[in-house]
């Protein structure tokens, strides 16, 4: 059984920001392109963020469209997919709208095998609480969606769990909306941030390649592939990239970036 089709989705400003440094959540995206991205939700099996992005942002990760809910539910599908999330502490409030239930929607949180069963005991009946690997490993989480009958994985951040499915080789698909806006803030959250100290992993750079350049207002929307890092140009060295022995320093630098 393959793993899910990864779709990574971002949206950044003009200067690869994801936000602000202030308290506040900075609204980069407009109606356009929250209704494309509503469109994507709607094609998906599940949605996936990082328990950092659950407790900032307070997401509800779900379907917006009573058109596209209804087209789901004829199909046999919940209204909204299955949200997802990975955490290494636990640190979740059940009362999160990620949480809520009143969707029949699943809630599926990954932990590190050692943690799953108090993050099951402070959860309760608001998810279901699953052990992946000691530390959390991204690839047995995948494994495990698609033994769950996920075909379609949506991922929607936080920078650092962007950055985690970049660093393995795990995403298929980036679909990124740039506003017209500069941040310039160095405290800022960037598109992908590896973790402090860590540096850029070893596997790194990963090739993209552009399929579609659109608009969702006044955002630019780029749709990327993901290229295979053998086939991927390495820019500093002038040659195609080919080290596939990488996996190990990208797992040691990404252990516990999931908050």
């Amino acid at each position: 059984m393959g793993r899910p089709y990864v779709l990574l989705s971002a949206a950044m400003s003009a200067d690869g920001y994801l936000d602000d440094a202030s308290d506040r959540r900075l609204v980069l995206s407009g109606p356009s392109d929250l209704d494309q991205v509503d469109a994507i939700r709607a094609e998906s099996d599940a949605i996936l963020v990082g328990a950092r992005t659950v407790r900032q942002d307070n997401p509800g990760l779900r379907v917006r469209s009573a058109a596209r809910r209804a087209q789901r539910e004829r199909a046999g599908r919940p209204s909204s997919p299955v949200r997802v999330t990975l955490t290494q502490g636990g640190e979740l409030d059940p009362a999160a709208r990620f949480f809520a239930g009143d969707d029949g929607t699943d809630r599926l949180v990954y932990a590190p095998a050692g943690a799953a069963g108090p993050v099951a005991g402070r959860l309760g009946a608001a998810a279901t609480v699953v052990g992946a690997g000691d530390p959390l490993e991204l690839a047995w989480v995948l494994d495990d969606l698609a033994g769950r009958g996920i075909g379609r994985l949506m991922v929607e951040g936080g920078a650092q769990v962007l950055g985690q499915f970049l660093a393995r080789g795990l995403a298929d698909e980036l679909r990124l909306a740039v506003a017209p806006v500069f941040v310039a803030d160095a405290a800022a959250p960037r598109l992908v941030v590896p973790p402090p100290g860590a540096g850029a992993p070893a596997g790194w750079p990963r090739g993209l390649r552009l399929e579609e350049v659109g608009q969702a207002g006044r955002m630019a929307v780029l749709r990327y592939r993901l290229i295979a890092p053998e086939t991927a140009y390495n820019h500093r060295k002038g040659t195609y990239w080919s080290d596939r022995n990488a996996d190990r320093d990208r797992d040691r630098a990404y252990r516990g970036c999931y908050g």
